[in-house]
């Protein structure tokens, strides 16, 4: 099922089948973009409640926010990871930030090599949505470019397009800040 064919009409009527079609298509989506934006060591119940506070706000008031989506402004994946990273946000804003105990850090993580790079910050705004979830399915967590295509609902080749432009993106940029040594 292509993007195209999703039947918004439909789903603003809340039409069971395309909500279930709907559901089943981009659900990988939005709990990929609230997965990332919650972090590495989110429950998993808590990951479900803020997909499932993503669902409900495409409902809310009518289905107004899922009338308000323009096919000609993005694709309905990247528009869902917009709004899912958001929903996630906005749930970092309301919970106090637990302490999180030592017993539940999986052992195996804190026996790792030291790493002798520090990580890389990526600057806010660098990336689209979409190229940070690239890198993020590709790079952390190891997935292959299949895998990743099928969690966005998109090609093969779109995902290798979009890793491609996030690296020169990238490469651009850090290229940027190197100091020049000249003679």
């Amino acid at each position: 099922m292509s993007e195209d064919s999703v039947d918004l009409k439909a789903l603003s009527r809340g039409d069971k089948r395309a909500w279930d079609r709907f559901a089943s298509r981009y659900a990988r989506v939005i709990f990929a973009a609230v997965q990332y934006r919650l972090g590495r060591w989110a429950p998993p119940d808590e990951v479900d409640d803020v997909a499932q506070e993503v669902f409900l706000r495409l409902c809310k008031a009518d289905y107004r926010l899922l009338r308000a989506y323009d096919p000609a402004r993005a694709a309905l994946s990247t528009w869902l990871t917009v709004i899912a990273t958001s929903a996630a946000i906005d749930h970092l804003r309301r919970r106090k930030a637990p302490e999180l105990a030592l017993d539940a850090v999986p052992e195996d993580s804190l026996a790792e090599e030291p790493r002798l790079q520090p990580a890389i910050r990526i600057p806010a705004g660098l990336l689209s949505p979409r190229q940070a979830l690239v890198l993020e399915l590709l790079y952390r967590r190891d997935l292959a470019v299949a895998d990743a295509a099928e969690i966005m609902g998109v090609d093969r080749q779109t995902v290798r397009s979009m890793h491609h432009k996030a690296l020169a993106k990238l490469r651009a940029h850090f290229r940027a800040d190197e100091p020049e040594f000249g003679g």
